[in-house]
């Protein structure tokens, strides 16, 4: 038994949607979250950049205390999470988009992804496709500027929905009746996606299955917290400006919240930062 906190990021705030499930999941359990805003959207970096953020946001999270890592980013999962895993030895769950589950959900045959266009490259990727794709027809689409309007807080604009529209509607039009959102900002465009299709489409992420799976390793590895009838505490950081995080992280996480900055040591001179906005 343990009681130190499980820690969980992402390339920004999108991990929200997964360290929900995780909370209520594992509602006794301390938690730590980092959104790396400053260097979002990792979509567009190289697997060089990804890997020296996620080193960075890792180390910090152990330094922390972290008895666990969750890499809430199907992103930084495809270009990090063997590095990680050959670094720290505490276990380390990590993303995929969920294809099994949507080719078992398809009744059409076809099956639609929504990703990032590092997702959609990532050899992981084409794994899954060759392991659970057999039979079905997967047609992928890359969602350029999805991650910034959800970074933005901009979930439901006239922009955001056109957007949105050009990425879903051809899925729709090859005839997909199943969308997997292979990034972790998407769940939070679930409401727009489901108001476009007239929920005729099964909409499936990975963040409850992401959440099972923290607590079976943890109950493998008896890691769970001592004390089970007490709340456990959330605390949150960000690499990008302050004030907005709280705003947005606020926003999605359900409540008012906490968000303290990154510390310097672990902003990586490595990686310029992308602009958001």
């Amino acid at each position: 038994m343990n009681s130190n906190p499980i820690g969980v990021f992402d390339s920004g705030v999108g991990g929200l949607s997964v360290l929900r499930h995780i909370r209520e999941e594992l509602p006794a359990e301390h938690l730590l979250y980092v959104a790396d805003s400053a260097y979002a959207p990792y979509g567009v970096k190289t697997p060089r950049e990804i890997r020296a953020r996620t080193l960075k946001l890792a180390e910090f999270l152990v330094n922390q205390g972290a008895k666990a890592l969750v890499i809430a980013c199907n992103t930084a999962t495809a270009a990090a999470a063997e590095m990680l895993r050959g670094k720290f030895a505490l276990p380390i769950i990590a993303m995929e988009p969920a294809v099994k589950p949507a080719v078992a959900a398809t009744r059409s045959g076809v099956v639609g992804v929504l990703a990032t266009s590092g997702t959609l490259k990532s050899a992981q990727f084409a794994a899954l496709l060759e392991h659970y794709g057999q039979g079905v027809r997967v047609t992928t689409q890359s969602g350029h500027g999805l991650v910034e309007c959800v970074e933005r807080g901009m979930m439901d604009t006239s922009a955001t929905r056109d957007l949105l529209w050009g990425y879903v509607q051809p899925l729709l039009a090859e005839g997909a009746d199943t969308l997997v959102l292979g990034c972790t900002h998407y769940p939070f465009l679930k409401p727009l996606i489901e108001e476009m299709t007239d929920g005729r489409v099964a909409i499936i992420d990975t963040g409850a299955a992401v959440a099972r799976q923290v607590r079976r390793r943890l109950v493998e590895s008896g890691l769970q917290r001592i004390n089970q009838e007490e709340l456990g505490d959330v605390a949150f950081w960000s690499s990008g400006e302050i004030g907005q995080a709280r705003e947005i992280m606020s926003m999605l996480w359900g409540m008012p919240t906490v968000v303290e900055a990154l510390p310097p040591a672990y902003q990586s001179d490595q990686v310029e930062p992308t602009p958001v906005g």
